[in-house]
């Protein structure tokens, strides 16, 4: 299933805590983006967290995500951080899982929570997800998502997508759920580039472990903050827009 992109594999995971409803499914949807820099102060290092949440009207389930188009600052230093020193294959995490990667492909993770629905029974379900470094596709950089779901969905999904001139093109699969339910909708996703990460290295003729450079930020802030924006497609052939800007920091007087 490499190919595909972001928010798909984020929301199909390690299915965990069922919660029954009844309701219909394939309401109007609306979506929110929430983005943070931590910490964001102009040319320091930071880490990225994108969180997004889609809802419908009086509980139901919302219609599947099919696509997100994510802007964000031309000159966040995602390209020039020190994420990703090493890549790895989606045929090694087709066949033997993200653990199976190398240390230093590693970006970022999170989790994600789906809905589905079998017969007049909503479901609700957790999953865990891993961000890593792709082989560069035409120059650019290349982020594998992958996702293994447990139960009651046993399943491992692999998207890929592209980051190119500040905007990420993200192609949702459709997944199904259990025999007789509808497709898995998308309801939040919160991961992170950066962070709390390990990598290794050779020194001197020893393997030493470190701390990856983050993402650095621009230095100077721009006018209104750090702006980023979505826009979200679903199955219905409706459209959300969501917009999240970090605010610059405070300048101390005296």
């Amino acid at each position: 299933m490499a190919g595909r992109a972001l928010a798909a594999s984020l929301a199909l995971a390690t299915l965990l805590s069922c919660a029954p409803e009844t309701s219909t499914a394939g309401a109007a949807q609306s979506a929110s983006l929430h983005v943070t820099l931590t910490p964001e102060k102009p040319g320091r290092e930071t880490t990225l967290g994108l969180a997004f949440n889609v809802s419908a009207p009086d509980g139901q389930i919302p219609s599947p995500l099919t696509a997100i188009t994510l802007r964000m600052p031309r000159n966040l230093g995602i390209a020039t951080s020190g994420l990703g020193t090493a890549t790895c294959t989606p045929t090694r995490i087709e066949t033997s899982g993200p653990g199976a990667c190398p240390a230093n492909s590693r970006m970022g993770a999170g989790h994600a929570r789906v809905r589905f629905q079998v017969g007049p029974q909503q479901f609700s379900e957790d999953a865990q997800i891993s961000v890593l470094a792709g082989p560069e596709q035409e120059g650019h950089i290349r982020m594998l998502v992958t996702a293994t779901g447990e139960t009651p969905v046993a399943a491992r999904i692999l998207i890929s997508t592209v980051l190119s001139a500040g905007q990420l093109q993200i192609t949702v699969p459709l997944v199904p759920s259990l025999p007789e339910g509808g497709d898995i909708a998308v309801v939040a996703v919160n991961a992170t580039l950066g962070g709390k990460l390990t990598y290794k290295e050779t020194r001197h003729g020893h393997t030493v472990s470190y701390h990856p450079r983050g993402i650095t930020l621009p230095n100077s802030c721009p006018r209104g903050g750090y702006a980023f924006t979505a826009t979200f497609s679903f199955l219905d052939a409706s459209h959300s827009n969501a917009r999240s800007a970090v605010p610059c920091p405070r300048r101390r007087h005296g």
